[in-house]
């Protein structure tokens, strides 16, 4: 239903900040002029009988709005602080005109009544409305919703009474303007609602902004809900804690026990015999301790440095026991053979004696000298070695496991920023033995790896060097740690996988491997006890002979250290156990050579000159033995060589078994060699560029390399082209040159010893490699036939049988 449109005059009173729309009633102060003055022009201007009326005008930054609200004053006098005002009542929307005069002093303007288009009541029964309201259903939808929303707000803010109000009102116009007392829109909204003319329009925005202010209401509430929570739990953790500490005073005053210090760090501190500069990093730390809260995750990491730094030994030192002869009576009693390295280590506790006796002090930061390096194949007692040092200086002895390490972090610790932050491995180690002057094995140092964690091979040059370790700083201390006095022994299988800068701060110790009467006598006077008391039997109730021992290591086991050997003694005392608890074996029992196939089987290992002439490998031309080092010690290398049959085409050099790069060029250069100076030594050389040449070294999963196969290689082929064969007893080892020269190699003993495993009487070494053999023990010699040559056309005359009836030629070995 529409209402006329009426041409007013009237007196403007504006508004700022502030809107007034139709229906409301508000009190309004009249301190301002303007207002003042307004209300003045319309009491002067009313007629008798009737009331004043102004004109309600916003004003937004000095500029009034296009259309104002008609207010009826309907009483004038002093609000609740004493201040002159009126209270007046908004009418109706007043479209504004041009201005014009009027009596007083305020700004009279003609103004047109809006009509306003109100939804027909009818047009719901004939649009065939389900509710039977008076409007069609999506205002009435409009009219519910709004009531709704508005309900649910006021009963937030306990205004019960108007929520009865607001539901009696069924005028969509009245319902909007209603909305002209909700406290949370903005001016300029306000204005939007009074210049919005189409009721539905106006009470729609009023719904959206409703909306919008009860989600972030919710939104509100919900954070202020969880922060309440959370505070409420801290209150309540606090007051628990200091009940808790209350508690533990009264049971401490009660039990006659002084109160409990265990969380009184300063004092603890305080009373420990720190370095000066730790006191002080650690009192600052104490001091953070006591700022922080309980429920500080910092405080947890301070509490759990302090325990570290406070349980590390850093005053505590044991005396050396510089018994020099003790010393080497604990070496040869705990180590059979290893004879230079056991003078080695002599010779290093004699120099730290000496120089303590005479107050030398450091050697280059370092009481002890170089970090001596154990390297050796696996199984030869570098570990065992280590603990001996230890027993013989009175020192504790601590090993730290390198192997597989590839974190940075192990060797110097963790930030203390990082969760779960710990020293490294080096502070560990001390803490672990109590003292600031142990052994300290860094055990397989050659395994060390790196990746995108850092370098932990970088990382123990610091640790390792004698100018720098004194004041070895670990990330996760950040305090200096005095390394000098520690003794720093390192074990690896390989030497070459040791970094050369790592490599340059230690001094290298070579453990070759044991010969076979070293082993005899490990054996007996180590490996027997032990495993006899693991295998639960009393001494002497089985007894191996030397024999037994020596058949065992000859045959049975062949490698470089004692490892394999020591389980097969302990198979062996197994069975024995076994069939004496089924009564088929009375004890005692001394077992001899022929009680060991019964035992536990077959030997593995047959010498080579021990096997019949058509079952050796060197039977057929083309193939020779050849000595080789690997991480297992010395070892023996069989290098085959074939010729391809002419009518498959096939041609050049095939080579098989794995080989690396160093190998392959060996091979080249053999054939090369062959090929050059094959007139020279009566050899078919046509059929190397006729027929394909194929090198193979068996055990092709097996990756090999090294500069010392290409004596072995030469011989394969000159043995195939010639058709001789190659003695049974001999093997070799050697780099050869283009010109047939025989280039030194690496590994002297170790190939030695595994030659003399094997069983092989002869051995070709370089010439250049002959002063090696003084590292050799004696018995070993006496047992082989060592020819040091210096032409790879003496190796094939002492290698190959001659053509005529297959004897060895005559030559003359090198005295041992």
């Amino acid at each position: 239903m529409a209402s006329t449109s009426t041409s007013l005059t009237l007196p403007v009173l504006p508004l700022d900040d502030e809107v007034v729309l139709p229906g409301m009633v508000v009190p309004l102060d009249l301190s301002d002029a303007d207002v003042r003055a307004a209300v003045e022009a319309a009491q002067a201007a009313a007629s008798s009988g009737n009331k004043p009326r102004v004109l309600l005008v916003p004003r937004i930054d000095g500029e009034y709005a296009a259309i104002g609200t008609l207010g009826r004053i309907e009483q004038v006098g002093r609000l609740s602080d004493g201040d002159p005002g009126a209270l007046i009542r908004g009418l109706g929307r007043v479209r504004i005109g041009s201005g014009t005069t009027g009596p007083g002093a305020a700004l009279w303007v003609e103004g047109t009544t809006v009509e306003e288009k109100v939804p027909d009541p009818s047009l719901g029964s004939q649009l065939g409305s389900s509710r039977g309201g008076p409007y069609p259903d999506a205002v009435a939808e409009l009219v519910t919703e709004y009531k709704a929303l508005a309900t649910s707000w006021l009963r937030k803010r306990g205004a019960w009474q108007v929520v009865d109000r607001v539901q009696q009102i069924e005028d969509v116009s009245t319902l909007a303007d209603n909305s002209g007392y909700s406290p949370f829109l903005t001016t300029e909204q306000k204005v939007q609602l009074l210049e919005t003319v189409d009721p539905v329009a106006r009470l729609k925005s009023a719904t959206e902004a409703l909306r919008e202010h009860l989600a972030e209401q919710d939104v509100a509430e919900s954070i202020a809900k969880d922060v309440q929570e959370g505070v409420d739990k801290q209150q309540r953790e606090f007051l628990l804690r200091r009940q808790l500490e209350a508690v533990r005073k009264e049971l401490a005053g009660l039990n006659g026990d002084p109160e409990d210090e265990g969380d009184d760090y300063r004092a603890r501190v305080e009373a420990a015999d720190l370095p000066e500069d730790v006191r002080k990093a650690a009192l600052k730390e104490v001091d953070k301790l006591e700022r922080s809260s309980d429920q500080s995750p910092e405080g947890s990491w301070i509490r759990t440095w302090l325990d570290t730094v406070l349980e590390l030994p850093w005053n505590e030192r044991t005396e050396d026991a510089y018994d020099i002869a003790g010393a080497k009576e604990v070496l040869d009693a705990d180590h059979a053979g290893l004879e230079d390295v056991k003078e080695r280590i002599t010779e290093y506790l004699a120099v730290r004696k000496r120089r303590a006796e005479r107050g030398l002090g450091l050697v280059g930061g370092r009481r002890g000298g170089a970090v001596l390096a154990l390297v050796g194949p696996p199984g030869v007692g570098k570990t065992s070695l280590g603990e001996s040092v230890a027993r013989a200086m009175g020192r504790k002895f601590v090993r730290v496991a390198l192997g597989g390490v590839r974190d940075e972090a192990e060797i110097r610790g963790h930030r203390r920023t990082y969760v779960g932050a710990l020293p490294g491995r080096i502070v560990r180690a001390v803490k672990e033995a109590g003292s600031m002057n142990p052994v300290v094995l860094l055990d397989e140092i050659d395994k060390v790896g790196s990746d995108f964690r850092g370098d932990p091979a970088a990382a123990l040059l610091e640790v390792l060097d004698p100018a720098q370790n004194h004041t070895f700083r670990d990330h996760y201390l950040e305090v200096e740690l005095d390394l000098s006095d520690v003794v720093f022994l390192a074990t690896a299988n390989v030497l070459e996988a040791i970094p050369e800068p790592l490599l340059d701060r230690m001094e290298l110790v070579r453990l070759d491997g044991y010969t076979e009467d070293e082993k005899v006598v490990i054996a007996r006077d180590h490996l027997l006890p032990r495993q006899l008391e693991r295998a639960g039997l009393e001494p002497g109730e089985v007894t191996l002979e030397d024999g037994t021992l020596r058949k065992l290591a000859g045959e049975y086991t062949r490698e470089a250290g004692v490892r394999n050997l020591e389980r097969t003694v302990a198979r062996l005392l197994r069975k024995v156990a076994a069939q004496h608890e089924l009564g088929e074996r009375e004890l005692p029992f001394t077992a001899g050579v022929d009680q060991l196939r019964p035992l536990i089987g077959r030997p593995h290992h047959t010498p080579e000159s021990a096997q019949d002439p058509a079952e050796r490998r060197t039977a057929v031309p083309g193939v020779v033995t050849g000595l080789a080092v690997t991480g297992a010690g010395g070892d023996v290398l069989y290098v085959e060589a074939s010729l391809a049959d002419p009518e498959t085409g096939a041609s050049g050099l095939q080579l098989t078994g794995q080989l690396g790069d160093v190998m392959k060029e060996s091979a080249h250069i053999a054939l090369s060699f062959l090929r050059s100076h094959g007139a020279e030594l009566e050899l078919p050389v046509a059929d190397l560029k006729e027929r394909g040449v194929h090198l193979h070294v068996p055990a092709g999963a097996v990756p090999k390399d090294g500069p010392s196969a290409g004596v072995t290689m030469t011989t394969a082929l000159a043995s195939l082209l010639s058709g001789r064969q190659v003695r049974p007893d001999v093997a070799m080892t050697g780099e050869v040159s283009l010109t047939g020269r025989v280039l030194p190699v690496g590994g002297v003993k170790q190939k030695l010893l595994a030659a003399h495993r094997a069983g092989i009487g002869t051995v070709i070494i370089p010439r250049r490699n002959e002063p090696d053999l003084d590292d050799v023990p004696a018995e070993i010699l006496a047992s082989l036939e060592v020819h040091p040559v210096a032409d790879v056309r003496q190796v094939l005359e002492l290698a190959l049988t001659p053509a005529s009836n297959g004897a060895a030629p005559e030559v003359t070995p090198l005295s041992a």
